[in-house]
């Protein structure tokens, strides 16, 4: 059972109004949890959707991509994943420091399958699992408040044909993105 409601006041709205409030329940009520599975923990995504919200409510949802395995379920409702070199706006961690609320998607394109986990999110440049990570400097914790499966009947089948050359890992330097070498950044640029 999750640990927040599953569904508010403009969820019952269109549910009744299409009748669907008995199926919502039903599908909360068997699918809905806040432990991670086997299955769950089996599975090595090497992306995910993270949707946060500023302390305005106002939404960004970003694409987290790494290694498979780069996401790590750490505890029976808690997962972390590192927060690498990106473009340097933090639209996403800069929210979890406002409001800590947020919906996490896995897509696995190949079987297809999908996760949703909503919780709340920390940070930090300390953590334990840092070391574990090549290139991360940050590391986001999750406690999962609601974990539930998705239909995956609209996932449309992809195959991974090489992972990321900007994917950390060791022995690996990724290389510099183009758009970091252009003139206009240089001098906005971070020295590391």
């Amino acid at each position: 059972m999750a640990v927040i409601p599953m569904y508010h006041q403009g969820s019952r709205q269109l549910q009744d109004r299409y009748s669907t409030r008995r199926l919502a329940d039903r599908l909360s009520e068997v699918l809905a949890r806040n432990a991670f599975t086997a299955e769950d923990r089996a599975q090595s995504c090497p992306l995910f959707f993270l949707a946060t919200a500023d302390a305005d409510g106002r939404p960004d949802c970003s694409h987290k991509g790494g290694l498979p395995g780069f996401v790590q379920v750490v505890g029976p409702d808690s997962l972390a994943f590192p927060d690498y070199d990106g473009n340097g706006m933090f639209k996403s961690l800069g929210n979890l420091l406002a409001n800590p609320a947020v919906g996490i998607l896995f897509i696995d394109f190949e079987s297809p399958r999908r996760l949703r986990v909503n919780g709340r999110a920390s940070i930090s440049e300390d953590d334990p699992l840092l070391c574990q990570f090549e290139g991360a400097r940050l590391i986001v914790r999750v406690k999962a408040e609601a974990i539930f499966p998705n239909c995956p009947r609209y996932i449309h089948r992809m195959q991974i044909v090489e992972p990321s050359v900007y994917a950390p890992c060791k022995g690996h330097v990724p290389p510099v993105p183009g758009w970091k070498k252009q003139p206009l950044f240089q001098e906005v640029l971070p020295p590391d």
